[in-house]
């Protein structure tokens, strides 16, 4: 399971660090792609999988949207002995990361977001929104 929130920057040529722990779960190879509400989902080759095979399942009709989204920009990525990933121009551009980045874990996906974007994210939710949620959970 991919938890916890860690800092970091983006360097010069768009390299990020990928948190040890993360590393772990993801795998030596892993998936990057446009992610809602402007961040980016890392998804480890087996929830990849699983993405494809949910939006293949869907009628075209339906699913040619969904397609295009996550598949026309995602990136097969392997970070290097320091850890790091190459994340390109394209995503860096959809997720408006320049130099701080909140990586963070969602349960079976991580998330790469703009530092300031992730926390106007976490101050726009309230905690009836919280409560409504943890209701449906019967929590």
């Amino acid at each position: 399971m991919l938890i916890g929130e860690y800092q970091h920057n983006i360097d010069p040529k768009g390299r990020l660090i990928v948190p040890a722990r993360f590393r772990e779960d993801l795998g030596e190879r892993f998936y990057v792609t446009k992610g809602l509400d402007g961040c980016l989902f890392v998804l480890s080759p087996a929830e990849w999988d699983k993405l494809q095979e949910k939006i293949m399942a869907m009628p075209i009709s339906k699913a040619r949207g969904l397609q295009r989204f996550f598949f026309s920009g995602a990136a097969e990525l392997e970070p290097d002995k320091q850890g790091r990933i190459l994340l390109p121009q394209h995503l860096r551009e959809y997720a408006n990361l320049t130099k701080d980045v909140a990586f963070i874990g969602a349960s079976r996906r991580a998330e790469i977001w703009d530092a300031a974007s992730w926390k106007k994210f976490n101050s726009a939710l309230t905690e009836d929104a919280i409560a409504e949620a943890m209701d449906e959970l019967d929590l």
